[in-house]
């Protein structure tokens, strides 16, 4: 017969190990995010508009790298200069959110 006591300890165990496998996965998807990241500073920088235009709005977010808004500026201006007509909607709507509210 199973007393109260082992319904504790297993009770104990399996929350031990779904704590641990949350950790781990949590480190997996934030370390996974981060190398997209990663790649899309390169692919923004050999010129590849829709990773500037997303880096972009990484930076303006602040969403897995520092929020930063004139490096998101500067992003969102690469994409347009390079013909990009939504990245220069993003840059009009930016600039002129900037403006009227000091913040990105």
């Amino acid at each position: 017969m199973i007393s109260l006591n082992d319904i504790e300890l297993y009770a104990i165990v399996i929350l031990l190990i779904f704590t641990v496998w949350f950790i781990f996965n949590t480190i997996k998807y934030y370390r996974g995010e981060k190398r997209k990241v990663k790649n899309l500073h390169r692919f923004a920088k050999e010129g590849e508009v829709k990773a500037q235009q997303n880096l972009a709005r990484h930076y303006q977010k602040g969403d897995m790298v520092q929020k930063n808004c004139e490096k998101a500026a500067f992003w969102y201006q690469k994409a347009a200069f390079s013909g990009d007509n939504e990245a220069k909607g993003h840059l009009e709507n930016f600039l002129a959110h900037r403006k009227h509210k000091n913040k990105c």
